[in-house]
């Protein structure tokens, strides 16, 4: 019985990089022998161990054959003469594919070393094209590990993968952990390029997909092409390292451009409305999570009203923190304004950082928000309580008083809604 870290954990020390997370392999053992050792059985599809002490994932020795179409047709064979390199050949990408023995001795039978040094994603086999996973989880390395290039061969073998079907057999829950995992990296616009590239994000997102060539008026948009400005978008929200929601957004808040007619072009009048049934669609289809899905359909909505935040009236004001229920969940309407400064920040041509960049509608409609949350409906409600019909009307009233008041907004000289 001879034990070998994996994956992962080798990868990281080898770029020099922190390393979280341990996988092992066992190679020579039985599940038998792992029991009486006092190693606790946890895996459904084939034998995973739990360490005694440290609580680490020790997998058996394994090879697989495909049997069905998508991740889960697979049966897996463990036996005690499986041999590493028979382990490691199933896996993923060669930088996955090395292991390393308890004396620090390194077993590389497929280059991963060197792609580590030319820092390129390759593929280790053809058993690569059995698992449609694959080309989500290199999405998502290229998203952390920004500066790697995915090799032409396994760019080659993807396509052919989307061609067949196979990102089509993904269940939507698999394909939205690993686009959240993805979003959450240091540079996510490099897995929607990657995606794109070998033609499976117009399987998995076909209303982002058709956002690239799609042009927007230069004045606002130097990067002009639709599909650009969102990977710019999406890397403003990563550098200012907002939670998932707000990137969530940040990615789905322009879907609507897709659908304006060409001969509209680059004007969008009207995207925002027709982007909230667009996301409503792909959240839908994802399963995406409620805390995400309704961000998302509230950014694609009102982005065009928070950018304009400056030229609106109290009045406008108060209806946009309504209709947003920024009453009751004021954090949410910040993640909305989170993700309506991406938009902002997040144009080529933009000087200086993400960072750097000016954003004054967010203090402005925090400050508009601050002001009107202060007003004390109860005690409205109390003075109405004989003419309950006029209560909404008049908290509405006293919250418009609140924020020009705190906004200095003065009636002569409001900019029309």
């Amino acid at each position: 019985m001879r034990t070998y870290v994996v994956g992962g954990a080798v990868r990281d020390a080898l770029l020099g990089l922190p390393v979280k997370d341990h996988d092992h392999v066992v190679v020579g053992a039985t599940p038998d022998e792992m029991i009486a050792k006092g190693f606790r059985p946890v895996g459904k599809d084939f034998p995973v161990f739990l360490h005694p002490k440290t609580q680490e994932e020790y997998a058996l020795a394994r090879t697989e054959r495909k049997t069905a179409p998508g991740y889960k047709g697979f049966v897996f064979h463990t036996s005690a003469d499986v041999t590493l390199e028979e382990d490691l050949v199933r896996r993923d990408l060669t930088i996955n594919a090395i292991a390393r023995a308890d004396d620090g001795t390194l077993t590389d039978p497929y280059g991963g070393q060197r792609d580590i040094e030319l820092r390129v994603f390759r593929h280790v086999s053809d058993a690569f094209a059995e698992d449609p996973v694959r080309i989500l989880r290199l999405a998502r390395f290229a998203a952390r590990f920004s500066d790697f290039t995915v090799a032409p061969e396994t760019n080659e073998l993807m396509k052919q993968m989307v061609a067949q079907g196979e990102v089509d057999a993904l269940v939507p829950e698999r394909v939205w952990q690993e686009l959240s995992r993805g979003l959450m990296e240091a540079k996510p616009s490099r897995m929607l390029e990657v995606l794109r590239d070998c033609g499976a994000l117009a399987r998995i997102l076909p209303e982002l997909d058709v956002l690239w060539g799609v042009p927007q008026p230069e004045k606002w948009h130097p990067e002009i092409d639709t599909g650009i400005h969102v990977l710019q978008v999406l890397d403003c929200a990563a550098a200012l390292e907002r939670e998932l929601p707000v990137r969530f957004a940040s990615m789905m808040h322009d879907l609507g451009k897709g659908v304006t007619p060409s001969d509209k072009w680059p004007s969008h009048h009207g995207h925002e409305e027709l982007g909230v049934k667009l996301v409503e669609q792909v959240c839908k289809r994802l399963r995406v999570p409620t805390e995400c899905r309704d961000l998302a359909v509230m950014t694609a909505r009102e982005h065009g009203n928070v950018g304009r935040a400056l030229q609106l009236r109290a009045n406008t004001i108060v209806k946009l923190l309504e209709r947003c229920d920024a009453f009751r969940k004021p954090a949410r309407f910040v993640q909305l304004l989170q993700a309506t400064e991406c938009d902002s920040r997040g144009r080529i041509g933009v000087s200086g950082s993400y960072a750097d960049a000016p954003f004054p509608q967010m203090a402005h409609l925090e400050a508009a928000m601050a002001a009107a949350r202060g007003v004390n409906a109860g005690e409205i409600a109390q003075a109405f309580v004989d003419q309950p019909q006029r209560i909404p009307e008049r908290v509405h009233m006293a919250r418009v008083s609140a924020v020009k008041q705190a906004l200095k907004l003065a009636d002569e000289d409001e900019s029309p809604e």
